[in-house]
């Protein structure tokens, strides 16, 4: 198949329209077979709950092309547990997962064109997303739910790559409450961090770096992605908290760490100790890993390895999973699948 004409190697991370995308429909207690879309206009009704309550939860999930130009995709059966973890918990009807995954494959055979080539630096990102569509003024959970899965063609999620970023400690917006929903994927959340993101922007900063809610004391996570530091004795140390989504990629980085004999804490970090690690970094589906050049708390800057270089530890862990994730190092823990275009 021949793919379309892009520059490859300049797409950003942003939506690009492809050929189709596949829809779901939750009606009188099931679920349809699903049906191809080629327009990437959804229809709803005025007052779906979607649109009013907040009804809508979402994933993010990425497929590689391999050196010999087989498509791999990247840990999806977790990307369907984590999505009926969070339907379940705002009281949606969640998608059946072993069809998430179906799903998720086919919508990229299907859009095979647009698969990123080995070695482009681009990936395929697959959002799945569940929205209530009842027509409803009263606060109440919807009848019926649409499930949508669409793929695009993606550059890196900060456009230098893995070069260090900046962050400024946020203390003034909270992205979550303690047990409320910051553990699970939906877009109030994002909508909550986002004065605090271009805010910090506007300040010269590329992202924020979130604080408890409760007692404004140890750390959460930055705008859209976990959150990791290494210690002066090569520790992989990242926050344990109910407020932040359990990262996949997270998940895999503390696995590969212990894989290449790096002990792994998984704790609460008081903010003071950001001036102890080595290096830190942010992780997340679009990101991967984008290591932290400075973080600025309260006037003062932490700067990690000169500034400008990427710390050993990470470039070790980043190299490990992206190699994953392409197919160049064997994935010894089942992480991948292939999807088969024939």
């Amino acid at each position: 198949m021949e793919k379309v004409d892009l520059n490859w190697g300049e797409i950003p991370f942003d939506y690009i329209k492809t050929d189709c995308h596949i829809e779901y429909n939750f009606r009188d207690g099931k679920w349809d077979n699903g049906t191809v879309v080629e327009d990437d206009m959804v229809s709803l009704n005025i007052s779906s709950t979607c649109l009013h309550y907040g009804q809508e939860c979402f994933e993010g999930t990425k497929a590689f092309e391999t050196k010999d130009g087989r498509i791999l995709a990247f840990r999806t059966e977790d990307n369907a547990r984590r999505m009926t973890t969070t339907a379940n918990k705002i009281l949606m009807k969640p998608f059946p997962e072993e069809e998430f995954v179906k799903a998720c494959d086919e919508v990229v055979r299907l859009n095979a064109r647009y698969m990123p080539p080995y070695g482009s630096g681009a990936s395929m990102y697959i959002r799945p997303l569940l929205i209530g569509v009842t027509g409803t003024i009263g606060i109440k959970p919807s009848r019926e739910y649409k499930w949508i899965v669409f793929a695009t063609p993606v550059g890196p999620y900060f456009k230098n790559g893995l070069k260090p970023i900046k962050l400024l400690v946020e203390e003034e917006v909270d992205r979550a409450a303690p047990n409320g929903v910051g553990d699970v994927k939906v877009g109030g959340n994002y909508a909550a961090g986002l004065r605090a993101s271009f805010g910090a922007k506007d300040q010269g900063y590329d992202e924020v770096l979130y604080l408890d809610a409760l007692e404004k004391k140890y750390i959460d996570e930055s705008g859209a992605t976990n959150f990791y530091g290494i210690t002066k004795d090569g520790k992989y140390i990242t926050p344990a908290s109910h407020s932040i989504l359990p990262s996949i990629t997270n998940m895999s980085l503390r696995q590969i760490a212990k894989d290449l004999g790096i002990p792994v804490e998984d704790r609460p970090i008081p903010v003071e100790e950001l001036a102890e690690f080595t290096e830190t970094g942010c992780c997340g589906t679009a990101a991967i890993i984008t290591p932290v050049h400075s973080i600025t708390y309260r006037g003062e800057t932490i700067t990690y390895n000169d500034g400008e270089q990427v710390g050993p530890v990470t470039t070790k862990i980043y190299k490990r999973l992206e190699g994953i994730q392409s197919g160049d190092v064997e994935d010894t823990h089942g992480w991948t699948h292939e999807i088969k275009l024939g």
